[in-house]
């Protein structure tokens, strides 16, 4: 059994309690545009009675051309997830890429999440430690499962003691990345909650040139395995309309389409739990 603890005040994780929804849009795309998928989204989840935790990055540093959107930066970020907070009502979760972003970062979310190319550093793992905050850290798509054991270590000796693990597939090149389901239990062994990110893990890395691809048409299915695996929360990145995302269109499950994956989402996780 994983570790229990609260997320914030009411949204506990780990252990026996229901897979955690961590759901948004890849990127802030403009303050009314978070506010307005957070307020649906909510309402998908209280009628599916899920907890949830809303994403969405004030940064996207590891684009594929430096001509890609990257967000709002980090102050007008931090200001929209504030509001997405005190007016939805929700906690929030954001990616930082920089020990110079994490004091910031540490003062308005919930969980700061570590990238997946990143979890190895170090002097990042620790600043974000030492805020006392939730830290989720992606598996990189170059580990194996049971390496996480030393992100472990560092976030623990560094006094964390609220950590999330998520899985998002593994890359063997040739633009693809491939689930290894065993290894999501085997993540789950290491005694922390595991969160499986569905929409990351049909990614397509740089399958489109100058830009990643995505097959988002296949992201059901795999969370729908996952949550018969068993998982502590489910990650995806969603939008009105993954056509016009100025960030990860082709990953994304499309709004009016979450709360029926989701409610078989429920169902399977009935049986992994």
């Amino acid at each position: 059994m994983t570790k229990q603890f609260l997320i914030s005040n009411d949204v506990p994780i780990g252990g026996k309690f229901p897979p955690v929804l961590f759901a948004g849009p890849c990127v802030i795309e403009g303050e009314e545009m978070a506010i307005s998928h957070a307020k649906q989204i909510f309402t998908i989840a209280k009628i599916l009675d899920m907890p949830f935790v809303f994403k969405a990055s004030y940064d996207k540093a590891n684009r594929t051309s430096l001509d890609s959107y990257r967000g709002p930066g980090l102050r007008k970020g931090l200001e929209i997830l504030s509001r997405v907070q005190s007016e939805i009502g929700v906690p929030v979760i954001t990616d930082a890429h920089s020990v110079a972003e994490i004091e910031a970062v540490g003062k308005v979310v919930d969980v700061i999440q570590i990238p997946a190319f990143l979890c190895r550093q170090t002097d990042l793992l620790v600043a974000a430690a030492q805020t006392g905050k939730t830290v989720n850290v992606k598996k990189g798509q170059f580990l194996a499962p049971q390496d996480m054991s030393n992100v472990i270590g560092k976030l623990t000796e560094s006094g964390c003691e609220r950590i999330l693990l998520t899985e998002r597939g593994t890359s063997f090149g040739y633009n693809r990345l491939t689930v290894d389901f065993a290894g999501v239990v085997k993540m789950r062994q290491l005694g922390m909650p595991v969160v499986f990110d569905a929409t990351h893990s049909i990614q397509l890395p740089g399958g489109a040139g100058k830009v990643s691809s995505g097959e988002g048409q296949y992201a059901k299915y795999l969370a729908w395995a996952a949550a018969a695996v068993g998982i502590d929360g489910l990650f995806v990145e969603v939008h009105e309309d993954p056509n016009i995302a100025k960030s990860d269109g082709p990953n994304m499950i499309k709004l009016s389409e979450l709360e029926a994956i989701l409610s078989k989402f429920k169902a399977y996780a009935a049986i992994g739990h």
